[in-house]
């Protein structure tokens, strides 16, 4: 798989390294919804970049849609809370969200899913992480990105207008609340050069 990535020009250590969740910054969505964004969370992101593009068993579904089955445009990978991590990083970080978010969330940070977004034509489109709990509860899904940035949209569930918010290079945005149940969130397609991207987005247990 050809992954070509650009690295950042404020991120040149190979070292991988977590920073403070102190220094978060919160955003009121409203209707019960906010977003909590730190740029650069972890440092060395691009090598962490580099490991899961070779190491993590990527795979590409195929889903019904309007009576044709069509790709899925992303790689795909997940890891129950049981599974080791595909590297130990990403278990620090689940533990530190685990740790900063727990008055809030009451619960662990449990799963992960990996997205590879492979290049602009990869996208997710706009949706809720509703199969479970975040259907009928608020909830977190706590995604950190390493590659090249792509912008994630969120917008009102019932009409308004979209945030936007260029994630890549170890950012962190975190959707909490009733984010799930009343506002949708997508990575469009760009015809803009966009260089590879992977998101790791953690959730509690019964929420996917």
């Amino acid at each position: 798989m050809a992954t070509h990535l650009q690295g950042s020009l404020f991120d040149q250590t190979d070292e991988l390294r977590l920073g403070s969740l102190d220094g978060i910054g919160r955003t009121v969505l409203g209707s019960g919804a906010w977003i909590d964004v730190l740029p650069g969370w972890l440092s060395g992101a691009d090598t962490l970049f580099e490991q899961l593009a070779a190491d993590v068993p990527w795979h590409a579904e195929r889903r019904t849609m309007y009576d044709h089955v069509v790709a899925v445009p992303r790689l795909l990978a997940f890891y129950d809370a049981t599974d080791p991590l595909p590297h130990p990083v990403l278990a620090e970080a689940r533990e530190a969200l685990t740790r900063h978010y727990a008055d809030e969330l009451g619960e662990p940070f449990a799963t992960a899913g990996l997205c590879h977004y492979r290049d602009g034509r990869d996208s997710v489109a706009w949706h809720g992480d509703r199969i479970g709990r975040g259907a009928r509860e608020d909830t977190m899904v706590a995604i950190l990105s390493v590659g090249a940035p792509r912008d994630l949209l969120l917008r009102p569930l019932h009409g308004g207008p979209s945030v936007r918010r260029p994630l890549g290079h170890g950012d962190l945005i975190v959707m909490g609340g009733s984010c799930q149940r009343t506002w949708e969130h997508c990575v469009p397609k760009t015809t803009r050069a966009a260089g590879p991207r992977i998101s790791i987005q953690f959730r509690p247990p019964g929420v996917r």
